[in-house]
């Protein structure tokens, strides 16, 4: 009779290596969206470091260099356990260039696919909702050249009414491309006219882009617990030197009128820089910006949800442990 020798711990140790071996192979994309102050990116980086996965940033300000306190990069939450979490699409442009939806689809391709051809996964992150539904729709764009002329009868006009010139043009396109985010300055509406109007102009060109088939996670917080976080994150960066970092991009020759552009930290920290506004203004109408856009990122959430994204809501207050086991359990 033929005696087997039997390696039970060994054995056992072979096939959960194998068995995570395996579910780790290159999965479907891992996409984590949730308001501002909701803890996504540290659950991202968490969650990239358990499954061997390198991030890419799906914020439309992060994008910027020298940008840091302002736009709550939070670089020290890629690091996990001591080891750093590639990260993606943040730090690519410098400050006062825009940066468009175009791009970042283009730039998005690049990053997928560079992480795919080393073997790893890929969690894509953050609370831009037109930029993660671009990727997640794979939206069909063309590079929207300036119109001058356009400006030129466009300026003047009051933000209210360039709001609705916009609402009117989204109708008669049948546009979801832009959200109120995309009017909370003058300039930025401006622009936001200029390609809605040059999309119902013209054949809409192909960004090459591929719909590329995720796993789609919200962090959904409480609205009494978010507001709670988003005052006392701004008090914070007040406190890290937030002021400072935008007097420096000023006194690097950066415009005033670039920073404004880019909304909430950077158009009222900057009104009080050149003194439009007093310290106590600023953090009034600041604190209630951010308020007003953590409400904003929700609705057009939902807007994704009716139009056919799938968004698996997990409780932002239970352990980060836990979210990720939920995660992974969604994932396989």
């Amino acid at each position: 009779m033929i005696k087997y020798r039997r390696f039970p711990l060994q054995l056992t140790d072979f096939a959960l290596s194998l068995q995570k071996n395996l579910f780790l192979v290159m999965k479907r994309m891992i996409t984590i969206l949730g308001p501002t102050a909701s803890g996504k990116t540290t659950l991202a980086a968490r969650l990239a470091a358990d499954i061997d996965a390198e991030i890419v940033s799906a914020d439309s300000r992060q994008v910027y260099r020298d940008m840091d306190i302002g736009t709550g990069k939070d670089l020290a939450d890629y690091t996990v356990d001591g080891r750093e979490v590639p990260y993606h699409l943040i730090n690519v442009v410098e400050p006062g260039a825009k940066y468009n939806l175009f791009q970042y689809q283009h730039d998005f391709v690049a990053a997928y696919n560079d992480i795919r051809s080393r073997g790893k996964n890929v969690v894509l992150c953050g609370g831009t909702g037109l930029y993660l539904e671009s990727v997640l729709k794979g939206y069909h764009l063309a590079s929207v050249p300036e119109n001058k002329e356009l400006r030129q009868r466009l300026e003047g006009k009051s933000l209210s009414e360039l709001t609705a010139m916009l609402e009117q043009l989204k109708r008669q396109n049948g546009s979801k491309m832009h959200n109120t985010t995309d009017v909370d300055t003058a300039q930025r509406a401006i622009r936001a006219i200029e390609i809605e109007t040059f999309n119902g102009e013209h054949p809409i060109e192909s960004a090459d882009v591929p719909r590329i088939d995720s796993l789609v996670v919200g962090v959904d917080i409480s609205r009494d617990e978010r507001r709670k976080k988003i005052t006392a994150r701004l008090k914070s960066r007040l406190e890290e030197g937030m002021v400072d970092e935008i007097r420096r991009l000023i006194d690097r020759g950066i415009p005033a009128e670039d920073l404004i552009y880019y909304g909430l930290e950077y158009k009222y920290v900057t009104e009080y820089v050149i003194g439009k506004l007093s310290h106590d203004e600023m953090f009034r109408q600041l604190e209630i910006a951010i308020h007003q856009f953590a409400k904003r990122q929700m609705t057009w959430f939902r807007g994704m949800e009716r139009r056919g994204t799938k968004i698996h809501w997990i409780d932002a207050s239970i352990p980060t442990e836990t979210k990720i086991d939920e995660i992974k359990q969604l994932w396989l």
